[in-house]
């Protein structure tokens, strides 16, 4: 079977409606496994061949998709493998100002994150097509006018796609019906080693930026120099260094600009106990590195066990709260424009 269903309710604008909860399934020739769930449009696993030829889950998952919905509103909740918007990252001041007219946003103390508490990443997206020819699996979700405060009807889609030399394609696309701000992501959770942590891997950042955040991690508009801190990573460094110093949360910006070409590299990650390498490539300006010290004690998938600093996200994305600083590049998605956010993970052996 490549589809697993069950079936569950979702309220939208007050009603309910019946929705089925699907996961695709796609594999190639090498082997390599992608299991998809259309809540939240989210990455379940990735199963990649070792250096012994050993099918490993590389994407931290829950075991069943309706563990999916138990743990979305977890206090804890870590948005594993999920679609997020409309607004990836974090908004100030509760709002933003289009063409002169103020929004207003859920917020707790001053901060909207992740497009707020009924964000994309809850949402049951519509499977609007499978396609095991080529591989890909599509997603759309229609957000309405004033969904969570956002202007506009915005159209998404998510497009995923699995090739047959083990590279994941993850594509997000949009329009609106009013002009609009949208910043999406994908929160995968890697770890090379299928399990424990992620303490033996090496990182490499195309970024010599970061963003200077505030005491409720939100953006002051400064961009830092990496040089001589522990966010430079311009050159392959050991990850055993968050033991000594905790956890990243941080916005880095990528050498490269918005909208460029995804033939460059902006990131790699190196297990030397896999041999498994992960090669990123985007186009979008920015990425959140996350690396928390821990995850809740959930049912993950294969009953994986995980340590102290068990995964990393890379969350390609724009600057995190750009409506409100206007030097930074602009989020705002017009009428008769399309979004597009093309992040490429490309997997081999070193």
């Amino acid at each position: 079977m490549n589809n697993k269903k069950m079936a569950m309710t979702q309220k939208t604008s007050g009603k309910e409606r019946n929705l089925e909860l699907l996961s695709p399934i796609l594999r190639n020739n090498q082997g390599a496994k992608l299991t998809l769930t259309n809540y939240g449009a989210s990455i379940v696993s990735l199963e990649i061949p070792n250096k012994r030829g050993e099918l490993i889950n590389v994407v931290v998952g829950l075991d069943s998709v309706k563990d999916y919905q138990e743990v979305a509103y977890h206090p804890s909740a870590k948005f594993l493998g999920a679609s997020i918007g409309r607004y990836a990252g974090r908004i100030s001041t509760g709002g933003f100002t289009i063409n002169n007219k103020e929004y207003r946003l859920y917020q707790e103390n001053g901060v909207h994150l992740h497009g707020g508490p009924e964000g994309f990443d809850k949402k049951v997206w519509e499977v609007e097509s499978i396609d095991y020819s080529t591989n890909t699996v599509v997603f759309s979700y229609l957000s309405r006018h004033l969904e969570e405060g956002y202007p506009g009807n915005l159209e998404a889609k998510a497009i995923y796609h699995l090739s047959d030399n083990n590279v994941l394609d993850i594509t997000y696309k949009a329009v609106t019906d009013q002009d609009t701000f949208v910043n999406l992501t994908n929160h995968a959770y890697f770890n090379l080693n299928g399990s424990n942590n992620i303490l033996d891997h090496s990182l490499l950042l195309d970024c010599s930026e970061y963003l200077e955040v505030d005491s409720k991690q939100l953006p002051t508009g400064e961009l830092i120099s990496v040089t001589g801190t522990k966010f430079d990573f311009l050159e392959p460094k050991n990850l055993q260094s968050l033991a000594n110093f905790g956890l990243i949360d941080d916005t880095f910006i990528y050498k490269t600009k918005n909208g460029e070409s995804v033939n460059k590299i902006k990131a790699k990650l190196v297990s030397p106990v896999s041999g498994l390498q992960m090669k990123i490539k985007t186009n979008q300006s920015a990425v959140v590195i996350y690396t928390p010290e821990n995850l809740p004690h959930w049912n993950f998938k294969n009953q994986t066990k995980y340590d102290r600093f068990p995964a990393i996200c890379f969350e390609n994305q724009n600057y995190p709260d750009a409506p409100n600083h206007h030097h930074f590049p602009s989020s705002l998605l017009k009428v008769g424009e399309e979004y597009e956010n093309r992040s490429v993970f490309e997997f081999s052996i070193i």
